[in-house]
């Protein structure tokens, strides 16, 4: 069929550029490049010179050889070093692995086999861990030590960062990529059963997530962002990227906890954070002695775990301003976000905070969001009540699962990402996560929801942590398990928060059993329910 508009009209050098969040850092070192960049401890550093650094970082590796294909990994907290080489990797064509600095020495052996790392960047923080997992392969690589004398530990490597990256040109002519669906990244998912997948993610991706955190958190006006997400999860949500495209500041933290974080805003000026709710933790139960008041609304971007109502509305009445976002590693970090309405502001700070635990809508740069059913992929009734998974589709999912087919197949089955996750969607369009569907606990036939029955444990005000799962029982079949961890100092008893639980839920739901105690989480924070499961199954014996 003809069409005119298809005539003569092709892509060319002039009108079509491959889409890449590098462009990003050249564009900031250009317009603003004595802005401040990062701010570490006493350390500043300008776009300027920043820009210079992740091209010296391109040259040294290129040096080394190391170009399209391969993969550079990085072993680091919320450091300098790790943001430089969200750039400096991938100029090169290089593909970036940030390895989660809170994995054992067996699972990161695997990773850097499987992911066939060449170069590791290591922080002799962790020199110990890494001394035993490079001893588990059968292979040598290129090791580069970060040598920050105020921490202890090895150098393991060739070299340290800074002799390394000496060794470059500041000049550097950096690669753009000839195609925009080239890898920029490689993040494992933290599985919770057998090797964990390793995640590929496109500069193109990459760049439409990044711009997506910015339209999503109206981050104008070169925001101050302070290093509270660990970079080596979903690369930071893409937020390296997103803070160099608005030229904001990066305020680094190598240890994240309740005085660090208060003094940071406090001496930096930082508008804006993001965390999990253990963050939210860190804020909410903070002493006295560490607390400061807030010079002024500060942005509090929050996923992982939907947080219970109650504590959104405690960090909010604190004066952190919570925008609340979902996703998985598939999908770049956030993908989902509970757009507010200016008219919820008139209503009571718990309904606030209840519509605000809502994971959401989709982000402008997603194209699909539904609850639908499992098997058949039909979309649910928008009743918030019928369950169903949470399926995305759209430019912000990964590319697929390095070296795996057959999942990732299963994953875009029906030409949707399946997450795995269960839901309902309410009749504004709004999506609430109700559980994994291994989590789900099915009592007498009844579903039941262990996220809802945790919102309820956490409206307790002696509650800092609380997690539910299912109990194998002869008559029911399975029932609810609470596993609390308690404000130190409290006295709650099993029979109290049962009772408390009675007053707030129908009685099939609530827990028949209380644990008391602190609760395993995975590398990344997240409560390991798998754990809570065993530990469940075994009170029976």
């Amino acid at each position: 069929m003809y069409n005119p508009y298809e005539q003569n009209l092709d892509k060319n050098a002039a009108n079509f550029v491959p889409l890449t969040p590098l462009q990003f850092l050249e564009r900031a070192a250009f317009v603003y490049p004595n802005r401040t960049a990062i701010i570490h401890g006493d350390l500043r550093r300008t776009w300027g010179e920043t820009y210079k650094r992740c091209r010296q970082l391109a040259s040294a590796l290129s040096k080394r050889g190391i170009g399209v294909g391969d993969t550079v990994a990085v072993m680091a907290p919320n450091i300098p070093e790790i943001f430089e080489a969200h750039y400096g990797v991938p100029m090169t064509g290089a593909v970036l692995n940030a390895l989660n600095i809170r994995l054992d020495a067996e699972a990161l052996a695997f990773i850097l086999e499987h992911g066939e790392a060449k170069v590791l960047i290591t922080d002799r923080e962790f020199s110990g861990v890494i001394r035993k997992a490079l001893g588990m392969i059968g292979r040598k690589l290129l090791v580069i030590d970060i040598d920050d004398p105020s921490v202890k530990g090895d150098l393991l490597g060739e070299c340290t960062y800074e002799q390394f990256i000496a060794a470059g040109d500041p000049e550097f002519q950096w690669r753009w990529p000839s195609d925009e669906w080239e890898s920029i990244a490689l993040n494992y998912t933290s599985g919770t059963t057998g090797n964990p997948k390793g995640v590929v993610y496109s500069h193109r991706g990459a760049y439409i997530n990044a711009i997506g955190n910015a339209m999503t958190w109206g981050m104008s006006g070169h925001p101050v962002y302070l290093w509270t997400l660990p970079m080596f999860h979903c690369n930071g949500w893409c937020f390296p990227w997103t803070v160099t495209a608005t030229v904001g500041v990066n305020v680094c933290l190598r240890r994240v906890d309740a005085a660090s974080m208060f003094n940071a805003i406090a001496d930096h000026k930082v508008t804006h954070l993001c965390g999990a709710p253990i963050v939210m933790g860190m804020l909410i139960n903070a002493s006295d002695a560490d607390r400061k008041p807030l010079p002024h609304p500060v942005e509090f971007m929050t996923a992982a775990a939907p947080p219970p109502a109650a504590v959104i509305g405690r960090l909010e009445s604190q004066g952190f301003k919570i925008t609340h976002v979902y996703g998985l590693t598939e999908v770049y970090g956030p993908t989902t976000v509970c757009a507010w309405h200016e008219e919820w502001d008139e209503l009571p700070l718990d309904e606030r905070a209840r519509l605000k635990s809502r994971q959401g809508v989709r982000y402008v740069m997603q194209e699909g969001v539904m609850i639908a059913d499992p098997t058949t992929l039909e979309p649910a009734p928008k009743d918030g009540v019928t369950m169903g998974e949470v399926f995305f589709r759209g430019n912000v999912v990964m590319k697929g699962y390095l070296k795996n087919p057959k999942a990732s197949e299963e994953a875009f089955a029906g030409g949707w990402f399946h997450t795995g996750d269960l839901g309902v969607w309410h009749s504004d369009g709004y999506i609430e996560l109700k559980d994994r569907s291994k989590d789900i606990i099915i009592s007498g036939g009844e579903n039941i929801s262990t996220i809802e029955v945790e919102g309820v444990l956490f409206q307790h005000p002696d509650v800092i942590e609380a997690a539910v799962c299912a109990r194998p029982d002869e008559k029911w079949g399975e029932t609810p398990c609470a596993f609390i961890n308690l404000k130190e100092g409290s006295a709650v008893t099993e029979k109290e928060i049962m009772a408390f639980c009675r007053e707030r839920l129908a009685h099939f739901k609530c827990p028949r059993t209380v644990v008391f105690g602190p609760l395993p989480k995975t590398s990344t924070g997240k409560i390991q329910k798998f754990v809570l499961r065993e530990m469940a199954k075994k009170l029976n014996d």
